[in-house]
């Protein structure tokens, strides 16, 4: 769950960036960045990253601000599912990422499998859309929406890449460490209880 100090800095950030993107009064500009620069303050305080790093993360943003998307696929293949050793923390995950500009979730999740885990995949059902900083760790400093799609594998030959060591599967009994701010132990159960039910409802926040 979100602290409250997070909450208020992603909000102040969200209001600043829209007042600098639709604002035409130059006093009306100054203090969004006054605003914007609160938020910097407050972000850099709790978490030990710099102001400069921060900053530079909000300024590339324009707009009016809205979730990034993150898509997860889970294929599940007698009775294992299966993961991608991250390259960059060593632990595992579901195969995924950012979704692309001008490409659909089923498109999305087809590349990221193709990509990370040489996996040609059939998506068949989003089953389920979750709001990332409620669920995983460490905190996001972007609203990002997971959506976990339920794919049916065809092919499975992996390939090296830059985002991924190797691509396994894994029984239920056994997960290996994962990478927490992409994949989380009870998110690996729901996929394994939504394989078991044609009837899963998907879950939302």
């Amino acid at each position: 769950m979100e602290p409250k100090w997070f909450e208020w800095a992603t909000r102040l950030q969200s209001i600043a960036q829209a007042g600098l993107t639709f604002s035409k009064d130059k006093y009306d500009l100054e203090r969004f960045e006054q605003i914007r620069d609160l938020s910097v303050e407050i972000m850099s305080e709790h978490t030990g990253a710099t102001g400069e790093k921060i900053r530079d993360l909000f300024a590339s943003e324009t707009g009016y601000q809205t979730p990034k998307v993150d898509i997860r696929a889970s294929i599940i293949k007698d009775h294992k599912i299966l993961l991608i050793r991250e390259k960059i923390d060593g632990a595992w995950a579901l195969p995924g990422g950012w979704a692309d500009v001008n490409t659909s979730v089923s498109e999305s999740v087809r590349k990221e499998c193709h990509e990370e885990a040489g996996a040609d995949v059939v998506p068949k059902r989003i089953i389920a859309i979750l709001l990332a900083n409620r669920h995983n760790d460490p905190l996001l400093l972007y609203t990002t929406y997971k959506i976990f799609v339920e794919c049916e594998l065809t092919e499975l030959n992996f390939r090296e890449n830059i985002e991924t060591h190797e691509a396994r599967f894994f029984e239920p009994g056994n997960i290996p460490e994962l990478s927490t701010g992409r994949t989380t132990t009870e998110q690996i159960k729901m996929c394994f209880e939504a394989r078991k039910h044609k009837l899963f409802e998907p879950l939302f926040d």
